[in-house]
């Protein structure tokens, strides 16, 4: 290098790096005005509780008409009642997304009522916490990616085909921070949410052309029934015992309602795990020793 030549500080390419990875999961790029929702019909998996629950109420509000659907008819039942009551329109159809004839009947069930799926919020998931040589094969591998992933991704099939022949829809996939960052304890989780991720993104950019819009929502740790089903751990429950993180349902499905609206690539929430994320995507050695310290504490 000439003496004439100086070496340029790498601080401002690394900021704008940061910068641009931080904001890169919440800016609206698809639809800067609101779209109304009046009149669209709507269709939830996992409506019986938590996050698929509250944004079914919040968006018969919008005055959409709402199908819900889940394992739990009777809860469907009852959340279907209220929203009527309440002069809202919506209807339950019992469903396990892992059985393809479920996953069949309930996409023409909706169809042969309204004659379109307008939006369809992929939310229906489960969990498991724990290390993973304490996982077991059948429900916190099998069974959790079947659900997890394979039944978001069948659902998506069987609704698409209508999408694109009408040449609009939106596809809400609900993903988890864990599709983001791989954690320890979450193995089997992260799995099947990266997997949810990479279908989300690969899906967006191939179905844009028909002007079908498809967005991944990352939430972060929240306080709903999801919870009480992933087992129990020490290790994890001293961490959000610290984090002290008491997200609501009823946060998340507003701003899954404002996706809707406002269709955007995705939006992680709360804002400031973006931190977490960007750090991951720049700097993942550093999260790569982060978590090694806290398994070397923690996994007994």
């Amino acid at each position: 290098m000439s003496k004439g030549l100086k070496r340029r500080p790498a601080i401002p390419f690394c900021v704008f790096l940061f910068v641009w990875c931080f904001s890169l999961y919440n800016i609206p790029v698809m639809n800067f005005r609101p779209i109304p929702l009046e009149n669209k019909v709507v269709l939830i998996t996992g409506a019986s509780s938590g996050f698929g629950e509250e944004a079914a109420r919040m968006f018969a509000e919008e005055k959409c008409k709402v199908i819900l659907a889940a394992r739990r008819i009777d809860r469907l039942q009852d959340l279907a009642s209220k929203i009527q009551d309440a002069g809202g329109e919506a209807i339950a159809i019992p469903v396990d997304i892992v059985s393809p004839e479920d996953v069949d009947n309930m996409v023409k069930t909706a169809v042969e009522l309204y004659d379109r799926i307008d939006i369809l919020f992929n939310n229906a998931g489960i969990g498991r916490v724990g290390w993973y040589e304490e996982h077991s094969l059948d429900r916190d591998i099998d069974l959790l990616i079947k659900v997890n992933l394979i039944g978001m991704m069948r659902v998506t099939r069987m609704v698409l085909p209508y999408m694109i022949a009408r040449r609009e829809g939106h596809i809400i996939n609900m993903v988890s921070v864990a599709g983001l960052i791989a954690a320890p304890l979450i193995a089997s989780y992260a799995a099947s949410k990266h997997g949810a991720r990479a279908f989300t993104d690969a899906l967006r950019r191939e179905v844009a052309p028909f002007g079908i819009k498809v967005s991944g929502v990352y939430p972060g740790p929240a306080s709903t029934e999801f919870g009480k089903h992933i087992g129990s751990n020490v290790a994890y429950q001293s961490f959000r015992y610290k984090l002290k993180l008491r997200m609501s349902s009823t946060y998340v499905a507003r701003r899954i309602v404002d996706v809707a609206k406002r269709p955007r690539r995705s939006l992680v929430i709360p804002w400031w795990f973006r931190i977490a994320t960007t750090t991951e995507a720049i700097f993942p050695y550093l999260v790569d020793w982060i978590t090694m310290i806290f398994s070397k504490f923690k996994h007994k």
